[in-house]
């Protein structure tokens, strides 16, 4: 049971920064796909960025503005967010499933908001 736990969440105002961190319990791989999701009040979760072996991908409303990294040997994976915008207010939870599992583990989730 691989447990996440996400952190650098708070207030911004609009055009502000803020870097996520998640701190995995355990080893992690460059063959885990590991992400961002996000939830709006009334609104479904949705991915914001993913990091896999091969790459990383990002969702529309994020891209050139977010930027998804992982360091394997800290077991981290971080979420840099540039150029905040108010509809990017949300709880952003992270993402791990190991290559060949069916199922991922979450962390708690860390609320941003954008405001002025």
């Amino acid at each position: 049971q691989v447990q996440l736990v996400e952190s650098g969440g708070g207030l911004v105002q609009p055009g502000g920064s803020l870097r996520l961190s998640c701190a995995a319990s355990e080893t992690i791989f460059s063959t885990d796909t590991m992400g961002w999701y996000r939830q709006a009040p009334g609104k479904q979760r949705e991915l914001a960025a993913v990091i896999r072996l091969g790459g990383t991908n990002y969702a529309d409303s994020v891209k050139g503005r977010f930027t998804i990294s992982r360091d394997t040997a800290k077991k981290m994976v971080y979420l840099q967010m540039n150029s905040l915008k108010p509809e990017d207010t949300a709880v952003y939870y992270c993402y791990l499933r190991r290559n060949f599992a069916s199922v991922g583990y979450w962390g708690q989730g860390t609320q941003v908001t954008v405001s002025s």
